[in-house]
């Protein structure tokens, strides 16, 4: 079965490609609804959009107070990013970083760490754990992916096996002495796709706390 190499080639060709066909959440997407829900109730401070993407998640947090620092792979995205910062009058504390997050270092930990539906060219768990590292003591990692379900893979929204996870085998991975899970779910939600047709998405959420 082919499988995707996630670098820096594929996702410029992924953006370039402009959003026909996909969801609609892909190109003038709103926030992700995990995102506002899991961290309304967190104080503002530092974050990490790790595969920003288009900016929403990046440019909401800003509106409510974070200073963020949104790190992509792709210019192009982060290109997008920016100019819907620039005409959404969104505040000006996002810093847009192009960056290999398999081998990029932050110079300094986040209140919190986010990831929504990025796929590196490493392991897929593998970078939640690297994610994971960038977090501060008392802050806090929100990890939304695709949800590993059986069935054909690599098609529309349903990405190849090793670009999902499942709640369980995420939270597998936060050693319990260090960290307190507060969210460990699956869902199907619908988006609109082309031609308004229904898209099924399957999702993970994984949000927990790094101990003091």
């Amino acid at each position: 079965m082919a499988t995707h190499e996630f670098d820096k080639e594929y996702w410029e060709r992924h953006w370039q490609q402009g959003p026909a066909g996909r969801p609609a959440s892909m190109g003038g997407n709103p926030p992700n609804p995990y995102l506002m829900r899991e961290t309304g109730g967190l104080t503002p401070g530092t974050a990490l959009d790790a595969g920003c993407g288009s900016g929403a998640e990046a440019i909401w947090l800003a509106s409510c107070g974070w200073r963020v620092t949104a790190a992509d792979i792709s210019s192009e995205a982060l290109a997008r990013a920016a100019e819907r910062a620039a005409t959404s009058g969104a505040p000006e504390s996002v810093r847009w970083v192009e960056a290999d997050l398999g081998s990029w270092h932050p110079d300094a930990q986040f209140d919190l760490v986010m990831t929504h539906y990025a796929h590196p060219a490493m392991p897929q768990l593998e970078f939640y754990d690297r994610i994971a590292g960038w977090v501060a003591p008392g802050g806090t990692l929100l990890i939304v992916g695709h949800l590993h379900v059986s069935g054909p893979t690599g098609h529309g929204h349903h990405p190849p096996a090793e670009a999902s996870a499942t709640s369980e085998a995420v939270t597998a991975r936060l050693d319990g002495t260090k960290w307190e899970i507060a969210t460990a779910e699956e869902h199907l939600r619908t988006l609109t796709g082309r031609g308004s047709r229904a898209v099924p998405l399957h999702d993970v959420v994984v949000r927990a706390t790094r101990r003091p």
